[in-house]
């Protein structure tokens, strides 16, 4: 296993590499120019916008660019903002909390209720939660993120009033009052999220322990006099969680770029808010930056996901 692990980090290096080569040349070769917001106002002159271009680097060949975009990165400095002056990585420290406090907790909550849905759904095939369940993930896995977000705003944040609709990143926990402030716009953007997760998960999980349970191995273990809890659990959920733990370690990387369409429905100022942000202005280093950790994030998790099947099914070596 350790000699299996060495080799697929070595093998990652090089594959990141092109990753970041891909990403920066799409991104320089894009048509969009950073400094087109100075040259649209009459009063910026061009010599300003020149020497404006030349302190960004901007008229250095994109190669030349991307060299030293690299080497910084490895002394960990993700450069600076084209737009706000500040240091990339303080941009991402600074969306990176509201990120995890809406996506990240919406994750967990898909998570642990798509697991033991669908594993009843699937024990129960046919019963009356097995038709509920499936008909709401069907609903909810179908309607897009951004249209669930939008019913929910105009029920429960027009019409009721019972939870704000616009996120405020300024609050700050203090007191209980600040706190129960905190939860309350949090619920939205975390229920569209969640139900969505849990909808993916829950059919997955479903739809593989229906295929082992009629197995061989299943009746076996029946056949020993095993409890019913302990075939499912032990045999049945185990083998099944194999393809599943590859769509929820590969969904982990999903939490740290944020969920774009809801925090754009939400107003939350997280990854993804700034992300897209900083494609409309033309801001390379941060989009750049944000991309990479994506596919690092990708990588990694892929990796984990490889050593958990050896985990789960021991049958399963590494050379």
């Amino acid at each position: 296993m350790g000699r299996y692990i060495i080799r697929r980090v070595l093998i990652a290096i090089p594959t990141l590499i092109v990753i970041s080569f891909v990403i920066y040349a799409i991104l320089a070769l894009a048509p969009i120019d950073p400094l087109s917001q100075f040259g649209a106002d009459p009063r910026v002159p061009p010599e300003v916008r020149e020497r404006i271009r030349e302190a960004l680097g901007l008229n250095q060949p994109w190669p030349i660019r991307y060299v030293k975009w690299m080497t910084s990165m490895f002394r960990a400095d993700f450069g600076v903002s084209f737009m706000s002056h500040s240091p990339v990585i303080e941009l991402i420290k600074q969306r990176l909390p509201n990120t995890l406090a809406v996506v990240g907790v919406a994750y967990v909550v898909g998570v642990l209720l798509g697991l033991p849905v669908g594993m009843i759904s699937a024990v129960r095939r046919y019963s009356i939660f097995d038709h509920l369940s499936t008909t709401m993930a069907y609903v909810f896995f179908s309607l897009p993120t951004f249209f669930t977000g939008l019913l929910l705003i105009i029920i429960f944040g027009v019409k009721l009033r019972w939870f704000p609709f616009i996120y405020d990143s300024t609050l700050q926990i203090k007191d209980l009052a600040s706190l129960t402030q905190q939860l309350r716009q949090s619920i939205m953007p975390i229920a569209v999220l969640g139900l969505f997760d849990t909808a993916v998960i829950a059919r997955y999980v479903r739809a593989e322990m229906l295929e082992h349970l009629p197995l061989d191995y299943v009746r076996t273990a029946r056949g020993k006099g095993l409890m019913e809890r302990l075939v499912v659990l032990r045999h049945v959920l185990r083998n099944s969680l194999i393809p599943v733990v590859t769509l929820v370690a590969l969904g982990i990387p999903t939490v740290f770029g944020g969920a774009i369409v809801t925090e754009q429905v939400f107003r939350v100022p997280g990854i993804g808010e700034l992300l897209v942000s900083s494609i409309s202005n033309g801001d390379i280093p941060v989009v750049a930056t944000v991309v990479f950790i994506f596919a690092v994030l990708v990588v990694t998790f892929n990796l984990i996901a490889d050593v958990l099947y050896g985990v789960l099914d021991p049958r399963i070596r590494y050379a």
